[in-house]
């Protein structure tokens, strides 16, 4: 036997029997896929839980193990299997306890990198594979598409071998990856389960109003002009003029649903938010939830809020909400780049005080329009009866799902921010009264 061959097999034989210390097989017996499985969710438990800490994932003694016997193809399927089986059996638990297949992702790019990223991404459409679409909620469905979470990899071969390829990975730089991306996943809390199971979805008996798609197409045409003018009036009187839109359409639709006995069962929606000041962002999400006759929840740790209401109203907080984020920033760094005191004008707490303000101040006005809407309607003594019996639904879904719900303040420690943001949002007229129709 030559000299490289002796060396390769000793390595071999160490790379076996270190495996031998965390439950991979023994001296020179084949683990299986079980063990390899089992040893990978122990990694991964172990990194979640801070015991790889300083180090990296490459050095994890499983990595360090397969990667060792990298040339031995008997063990790279099982490798392989493992993998499989680790991710699905994780993933399935992480689904169960209320996560949703988008969530998975806006976590996982906080949090990750983008090959665990694209990992994930296919963890998730294995699972979904199984699944006919009738058996699947709407919800999942618009996501796993927006995700393009399909499966891309052929079927003649392991999905973590074709995956390591996509990415010029090695088998061991693959496995680490696995390990961190599995990692992440077991620290995700349980969340309350606000959509279906694929496989458990009925059939859809129930009624959903989502806004009409004219509607929704003009909306989003005011809100991209909101967002593209470099006149910070012109993009709030327009978001304002979108705010109308959709309050209008969601009174006339409360009306033709109460005299058709139409009941749209209250549904709830995550909206994931970028640092920083996420509790100010959250503000403001809230007071256009409240506006639009939803009720919001902010989980400060990982940074979403979770929206309840009927269909229709959750699609206006999504489309608003967004659109009004972008804005209320960009005024923010406009109004600090313009102040004579920049310094103070571009601190955090200036901007975060100018969010909260300008959320505060948005609030005040959302709700004003909403009333004056109300006031111009039709039939207003018939109106508001069917919004208090619509909000006593809303308000008993979102009991059901946050029993332990509490509120909670935000601290302002600028009273420039404050001052400025509220101007700021006083320039958004969302008082005025134009006809929606022109």
């Amino acid at each position: 036997m030559g000299k490289p061959n002796r060396k390769h097999r000793a390595a071999k034989q160490r790379a076996r029997q270190g495996g031998a210390d965390f439950g991979i097989g023994s001296g020179e017996r084949q683990p299986s896929a079980e063990e390899i499985a089992n040893a990978i969710m122990a990694a991964a438990i172990e990194s979640a839980q801070g015991g790889t800490r300083g180090k990296s994932a490459a050095s994890d003694p499983v990595v360090v193990f397969v990667a060792g016997l990298a040339g031995d193809d008997a063990l790279v399927r099982e490798v392989e299997s493992g993998v499989h089986s680790a991710s699905q059996h994780i993933v399935t638990r992480v689904f169960q306890n209320g996560w949703l297949p988008a969530d998975i992702h806006q976590a996982a790019r906080r949090r990750v990198d983008d090959f665990a990223v694209s990992f994930l991404t296919d963890v998730i459409a294995a699972y979904a594979r199984p699944f006919a679409a009738a058996t699947m909620d709407e919800t999942w469905l618009v996501q796993l598409r927006e995700l393009a979470a399909g499966t891309w990899w052929s079927d003649s071969a392991p999905h973590f071998r074709q995956w390591a390829a996509k990415h010029m990975l090695t088998t061991g730089e693959a496995l680490a990856t696995v390990i961190e991306a599995l990692a992440l996943l077991m620290v995700l809390p349980k969340l309350e389960l606000i959509r279906p199971l694929p496989g458990t979805a009925r059939p859809r008996t129930e009624v959903h109003h989502h806004v009409d798609e004219k509607v929704l197409g003009r909306v989003r045409g005011l809100l991209a002009k909101a967002e593209s003018t470099s006149f910070p009036e012109e993009a709030e009187a327009l978001s304002a003029k979108a705010q109308e839109l959709m309050s209008k359409y969601a009174l006339d639709r409360v009306l033709v649903d109460a005299d058709a006995s139409v009941v749209d069962l209250p549904g709830a929606r995550r909206i994931w938010l970028d640092t920083p000041y996420t509790d100010a962002k959250a503000l403001l999400i809230d007071v256009v939830a409240k506006a639009n006759r939803c009720r919001a929840i902010f989980a400060s740790a990982w940074g979403f809020m979770t929206i309840v209401g009927d269909e229709a109203d959750l699609d206006a907080v999504e489309l608003l909400s967004t659109s009004l984020l972008v804005q209320a920033t960009r005024a923010m760094i406009a109004n600090g780049n313009k102040d004579s005191r920049s310094d103070e004008a571009r601190s955090r707490t200036f901007r975060k005080s100018f969010l909260v303000a300008y959320a505060a101040r948005i609030g005040e006005r959302l709700e004003a329009a909403t009333a004056a809407s109300i006031a111009e309607s039709a039939e207003p003594e018939r109106l508001l009866p069917v919004l208090a019996s619509h909000q006593l639904a809303v308000d008993s879904a979102f009991d059901t799902l946050f029993p332990q719900a509490r509120n909670r303040g935000i601290s302002i420690r600028s009273a420039a921010g404050w001052d400025a943001g509220r101007a700021a949002a006083d320039r958004a007229r969302l008082d005025a009264r134009r006809s929606l129709d022109k």
